[in-house]
């Protein structure tokens, strides 16, 4: 027992080799990385969003041996860049709630290398206390590695903005019916509704309010055709864009989530907007009965 207490809180290059596949010892080289540290802003608390906080990672990679001679040549063996690329990637990708995923990520990531046979990453967060909480997984590769991979390409869909003019007028369902008459994915955006919403001298509550404000005004236009869904995840969004149906954008999720924040403040709907046709690289922005926004995705105004 106290070898397994020992074993778990040991570094993952310890773990990894008491955990060696039977008859396979000698057959397997292991890189590490240890005690990498950066700043993100990560957690499913209210109290840990708009604050960055020091993570650890130590990562463990089992590669194939080689057989033949290295020739001191980097380009024969998996790189320690790569390890570091697949944190900074994930990192970058977008604002996770959970050590867990970001955990999974990472692996996922690093076991794509066609050297890489087995993967321990452990992630800390360590400004939480006298004290690290974290989480260490272990992941294999599997399958075929020399089979294709096929990949789908992502949906380019057509994003429109409707003005509250719009969204009360009697012709929406005939909009919407053109707007749909091709098979490009439609997302439909709205700001928010015309009541006044309240206000706060707190940035951070102010910013969420604005959002369900927008939120709210999306499920008023959800009420006038039911086509229309309200959508407020990255999943959600992809699978609704490849099965045909019709969304709402819902922002609060993807904007407090995002790696690279919006610049437009919450109450500029147009400038939010903006940046969400540039984060799917949709195919155009439409935007009905307001200006077109400052956007590099090709706008055209009804």
């Amino acid at each position: 027992m106290s070898r397994d207490t020992r074993l778990a809180f040991s570094h993952p290059a310890e773990r990894a080799e008491a955990t060696t596949p039977s008859g396979k010892i000698g057959l397997r080289d292991r890189i590490s990385l240890r005690d990498y540290i950066t700043e993100v802003e990560i957690g499913a608390f209210q109290q840990e969003r708009g604050h960055l906080q020091r993570i650890k990672f130590n990562v463990v990679v089992e590669v194939d041996a080689l057989t033949g001679p290295i020739d001191d040549d980097v380009d024969r063996i998996l790189s320690y860049d790569r390890v570091t690329e697949a944190i900074e990637a994930e990192l970058g990708a977008e604002r996770l709630n959970l050590l867990e995923t970001l955990a999974a990520r990472v692996a996922e990531r690093i076991l794509l290398e066609p050297q890489a046979l087995r993967v321990f990453v452990r992630i800390e967060k360590i400004d939480r206390g006298p004290y690290s909480l974290g989480v260490e997984i272990m992941r294999e590769q599997g399958g075929n590695k020399d089979a294709a991979v096929e990949t789908v390409e992502d949906p380019h869909p057509r994003v429109v903005y409707l003005s509250n003019e719009t969204v009360a007028a009697s012709g929406l369902a005939a909009l919407i019916d053109d707007l749909s008459a091709d098979e490009i994915p439609l997302i439909f955006c709205v700001g928010a509704g015309d009541v006044a919403t309240p206000q706060t001298r707190i940035a951070m509550a102010q910013r969420r309010i604005d959002l369900l404000a927008i939120e709210q005004n999306a499920w008023v236009l959800a009420g006038r055709d039911k086509r229309c869904v309200v959508v407020g995840t990255r999943t959600e969004l992809d699978w609704a864009m490849k099965n045909g149906q019709i969304c709402v954008w819902a922002p609060s999720k993807i904007v407090l989530d995002a790696a690279d924040s919006p610049g437009a403040d919450a109450r500029d709907a147009l400038g939010l907007v903006a940046w969400f046709a540039g984060q799917l690289q949709a195919l155009e922005l439409v935007v009905v009965g307001a200006d077109a926004p400052n956007c590099e995705i090709p706008t055209r105004v009804i």
